[in-house]
């Protein structure tokens, strides 16, 4: 079964999605065959009007508007005509560009901003995971005793053979043992398979009924980019390395197959509508199914037209470039609410979970330097061919001899005579940047995101655990970057952490770590409260290819603010998170309202 590619009568998707076979299965086996149906119809209309003269214009004056344009210019009003912004300004000129007819609310002091935009989430299958994975992170337990007493308390209330499923697991910050195993989880049951995702998303544990009910023996092949970790015999341990070797367990969890993930989808941008995101973003397409049919997804949540949120994805490698290609999964595909935006390598892994690639050793092994996900001729080989057909590279990278090895693979597009401002490459995550990484970076036009929550929540254990208080210095350099003309911007890589982007913002402006309050990690990459909104804002929009329609304030683009009690450049910076997000507006409509 073929969903074939329109493009007349205004419609602007041209994914031809290619059910049969190994695709289609694997799709049915995580997601279910009901969903299917629904997703096949999956383009969506483009909105090609211009606005016209008999739409409502609503002017918001009162207030600080604070447009985010080059200038961090600061106006009295904005005027909202449609989907669209009509007029920013003044008080007197907006009103008189709105004319006498326009509907006037009253800020009363309060701030707008453009809306939020987190350039780097997992929203599809992040979306599924959140509905059916028991949550015993951080934020729950705080140590390992407590997320197995948790396990333990819920396999005495689930019945024998039912799986036990859970994420945001994390040794690096849960005091404890740095991994769990059979030992640990085999002696909560041997009835009941147990499944256990790290934070990271790179990392995952299981307990021997889960590998017994998934068919994977003790001769089972790593694949590759990814490892079945055994111990000093040979045995297998339960612990995993990459998603490509824990999906082959995850992948048998029934509550996969039962979830509606554009239900899901839906349900969980509605939830952020309360933190002011507008635009989030999808970093590993087709991470659900594996395979091209979660492009489908992200087309059939928006055709419902019930998204209160933007979605930019990214074709995942793992899926195969010749696999997106013949499902004719382009860049640019799509329309201003969901939109392939990029392509998707991953050179490394996740430096808390101790599979970021490193120059030098993990702080107390030998020789321990982590995982290439890819190794350096394929990662060059594999952006070549995608650069030379036009795709923006969106390229993971935590390590620095993982960092090393992106830049590498730069200096070849350049010399290959690729235009780099058509590429746009990003380092995500970015994390360990030294500072001729970042001065070829410059020279190279690569830009940055960082996972700020690195420097908030494993701060102390980057400094005592993983790299030493010297190499600790080096996470997310946002203030460096800056300094050097390098871009950047924030994100969360959710499920890693929540998209809250008020604390995102404090968590760049002050430093400062979860676990001890007054620790302050590299004080010298501290940056401004206005660098770090651009960061989450207009500087998002730009590496998500959006400049044009959001990210700013500005005549014409599209009307995604939201509306804050407090300006977050005025409050104590420990209190930007405690700011309330009053109100969110996305095209033109209030989506939430506190």
């Amino acid at each position: 079964m073929r969903a074939e590619a329109l493009s007349s009568n205004g419609w602007s998707c041209n994914w031809g999605i290619d059910f049969s076979d190994v695709s289609r299965r694997d799709f049915i086996k995580l997601v279910g065959a009901a969903s299917i149906t629904a997703m096949l119809p999956s383009c969506y209309r483009e909105d090609k009007q211009a606005p016209t003269q008999e739409q409502a214009i609503t002017v918001f004056t009162g207030g600080k508007v604070l447009t985010v344009d080059a200038d961090f210019s600061e106006a009295e009003a904005i005027a909202v005509r449609g989907n669209r912004i009509l007029a920013v300004g003044s008080d007197a000129e907006v009103r008189q560009t709105a004319g006498d007819g326009a509907k006037i609310v009253d800020l009363g002091g309060r701030t707008v901003l453009p809306g939020f935009v987190d350039p780097h989430t997992h929203v599809v299958a992040g979306s599924i995971v959140d509905a059916v994975m028991d949550y015993v992170g951080m934020a729950r337990f705080q140590t390992t005793d407590e997320v197995l007493a948790h396990i333990a308390e819920r396999a005495a209330e689930t019945p024998a053979g039912e799986w036990l499923v859970f994420r945001n697991f994390d040794p690096a910050v849960q005091e404890g043992p740095d991994r769990l195993t059979f030992a640990e989880l085999d002696s909560i049951s041997t009835e009941h398979p147990i499944f256990v995702l790290n934070a990271s998303g790179h990392l995952a544990y299981a307990n021997s009924k889960a590998f017994e009910v998934s068919g994977i023996a003790n001769d089972v092949v790593d694949p590759p980019g990814g490892e079945f970790v055994r111990d000093a015999d040979g045995n297998l341990t339960g612990f995993m390395k990459n998603n490509v070797a824990y999906l082959h367990v995850a992948s048998n969890y029934p509550a996969l197959a039962e979830a509606e993930p554009v239900e899901a989808l839906i349900g969980l941008l509605d939830k952020w509508r309360a933190v002011g995101l507008t635009t989030v973003s999808e970093l590993s397409l087709g991470g659900l199914s594996q395979s091209p049919a979660d492009a489908q997804v992200m087309a059939a949540a928006a055709q419902t037209g019930r998204l209160n949120a933007r979605i930019r994805a990214y074709p995942f490698y793992t899926v195969g470039a010749k696999t997106w290609d013949e499902a004719n999964v382009q860049q640019g595909d799509g329309n201003a609410l969901a939109r392939i935006a990029g392509y998707k390598l991953v050179a490394d892994g996740s430096n808390q979970g101790f599979t970021g690639l490193q120059r030098e050793p993990y702080l107390g092994t030998e020789d321990d330097r982590g995982l290439a996900y890819m190794s350096p001729e394929e990662l060059t080989e594999v952006a070549l061919e995608r650069a030379r057909k036009g795709w923006h590279l969106a390229i993971h990278g935590n390590g620095d001899a993982a960092i090393d090895n992106i830049l590498d693979t730069c200096e070849a597009l350049v010399e290959a005579g690729i235009d780099m401002s058509k590429v746009r490459p990003r380092i995500e995550h970015c994390s360990i940047l030294h500072d001729e990484q970042i001065a070829r970076m410059k020279e190279l036009g690569v830009s940055a995101s960082f996972l700020i929550g690195h420097v908030h929540y494993w701060g102390v254990a980057m400094r005592d655990e993983v790299f030493g208080e010297e190499k600790a210095q080096l996470l997310d350099r946002c203030r460096s970057a800056e300094e050097a003309g390098v871009g950047f911007t924030l994100h969360s890589d959710f499920m890693v952490t929540d998209p809250d982007p008020l604390h995102m913002i404090e968590m760049a402006v002050t430093r400062k770590t979860w676990k001890e309050p007054e620790y302050v990690l590299a004080p010298q990459e501290k940056i401004s409260v206005e660098s770090a909104i651009r960061a989450l804002t207009s500087e998002a929009a730009w590496q998500l290819f959006s400049e044009h329609e959001i990210g700013s304030l500005e005549t014409g683009k599209f009307a995604d603010f939201v509306i804050l009690d407090e300006d977050p450049r005025e409050v104590n910076p420990d209190a930007i998170k405690e700011i309330k997000v009053l109100e969110t507006w996305m095209d033109g409509k209030q989506v939430y309202q506190a």
